[in-house]
């Protein structure tokens, strides 16, 4: 059996620790060192959630060029699926899931050059197709890219019934900030007030 190099990228020492411990008992894994990164045929990133931070983690691999990357997180949602398509991840696990046969698996697939999802993610990912080719279709219809991610986490905000100092202190933004945002939004998209934006972005998936 040729095992497959593996690299695993996780800040928090709790998360390597645990992940390299399921993998390294394994005859198909070769895990490597930091030093040996560069040779990774498949480059597991282990994370809370997808962040700043770990997007640039995921686009510096996706340059790279060398490796195919999965990705193992605890929290997963829509901005963060937009973000693994762009930056190229091949797989995602979510981390309640990720038991010793599911990593392997996915490394396996990763390897073999396959994509993995949770079903969810799947309905997800498709749906956005979905949605994009309507707008080859409908070059006016609203896709992913119409809301930035700050204006997304703003607007899931409001859904969740915050106020607008509510939502600044979450966030650590001005409320002035807050405001200028939902100004910008409801004005490119001729929404009439905050439950009209709401219903327009979830009606489109865009939240």
């Amino acid at each position: 059996m040729n095992r497959i190099p593996v690299a695993v990228y996780a800040d928090d020492p709790i998360l390597r620790g645990g992940t390299v411990h399921l993998l390294r008992s394994r005859p198909e894994v070769e895990l490597l060192g930091p030093d040996e990164e560069a040779t990774a045929t498949v480059s597991l990133v282990v994370v809370d959630t997808v962040d700043d931070e770990t997007a640039r983690l995921l686009r510096g691999l996706r340059r790279g060029g060398a490796t195919r990357t999965g990705l193992v997180v605890g929290r997963f949602d829509q901005n963060s699926l937009r973000t693994t398509i762009e930056c190229g991840v091949a797989a995602v696990v979510r981390r309640a899931e990720a038991t010793q046969d599911r990593l392997v698996g996915a490394i396996t697939a990763i390897a073999g050059g396959e994509a993995v999802l949770p079903g969810d993610l799947l309905e997800t990912l498709l749906a956005h197709v979905g949605r994009l080719q309507r707008g080859v279709l409908d070059p006016n219809a609203p896709t992913l890219s119409t809301l930035s991610s700050r204006e997304s986490d703003i607007l899931r905000l409001v859904a969740d019934g915050l106020d607008t100092a509510e939502i600044a202190l979450k966030m650590s933004y001005s409320e002035r900030t807050v405001k200028n945002v939902l100004h910008e939004v409801s004005t490119r998209l001729n929404l009439r007030n905050r439950a009209h934006a709401v219903g327009y972005v979830m009606r489109h998936g865009l939240i």
